[in-house]
């Protein structure tokens, strides 16, 4: 059997994008595509865009007057790539020479799915709130999974407040978070076991890996 490889190579490719749409985090904006994509100028983008339009791996959708703005997501069949995206994500995670230029807070928060250990979920169950500058995302670990959406929680166990660059700096290992709770640039709400299992799932994809055993 000949399986047309081209919508696979662009889903890959364009797999920082396709992350954007996929999960909950719903639809984004061409803009906001590309500015998670360092190093992607627009024409790339539009050019790959296409192609998984046209082979269902996304779906574009004009919102109309008077915004005219179009919106991407991914398709029922695009969604169904989400394991591979992951596991993709996991092995660039590890390349010796990562991409030049900031990491979006989508990318960040989407490494919590990358990297999760099924085994854990116990002592991470729970739900939780991420306050990024003006947007909202929400972490529900329950069973064996975390569930990413963008949204508002009612009643969540833990809640972070702080902006993209507080975040970055964060995860990066720049700062501590015990640093960044005493500047004021993050805060924390929740009970201090709630807050505790909201940093243990934030910077689990970001610990160093453990060093091989010297013989």
């Amino acid at each position: 059997m000949v399986v047309d490889q081209e919508p696979v190579h662009s889903a890959c490719w364009l797999l920082a994008a396709a992350e954007r749409g996929s999960d909950g985090f719903g639809p984004r904006r061409f803009n906001d595509l590309l500015g998670g994509l360092p190093g992607v100028s627009p024409n790339v983008l539009s050019q790959r865009l296409r192609q998984l339009t046209e082979h269902g791996v996304v779906h574009r959708r004009d919102l109309g007057p008077p915004t005219r703005v179009d919106l991407y997501e991914l398709t029922k069949w695009g969604r169904a790539l989400e394991p591979i995206l992951l596991q993709f994500g996991r092995w660039g995670s590890q390349s010796p020479r990562l991409p030049d230029g900031p990491l979006g807070v989508d990318s960040l928060l989407l490494s919590i799915k990358a990297a999760f250990d099924p085994a854990r979920a116990p002592a991470l169950a729970g739900s939780y709130a991420f306050h990024i500058d003006s947007d909202t995302y929400l972490a529900d670990v329950a069973g064996e999974t975390v569930q990413l959406r963008r949204g508002t929680a009612s009643d969540p166990d833990a809640a972070l407040t702080t902006d993209i660059d507080t975040l970055r700096a964060v995860c990066g290992q720049e700062i501590t978070m015990d640093a960044a709770l005493e500047s004021g640039a993050l805060r924390l709400s929740g009970d201090e076991d709630a807050r505790r299992r909201l940093t243990d799932l934030l910077l689990a994809p970001f610990a160093p890996a453990p060093r091989p055993a010297t013989p």
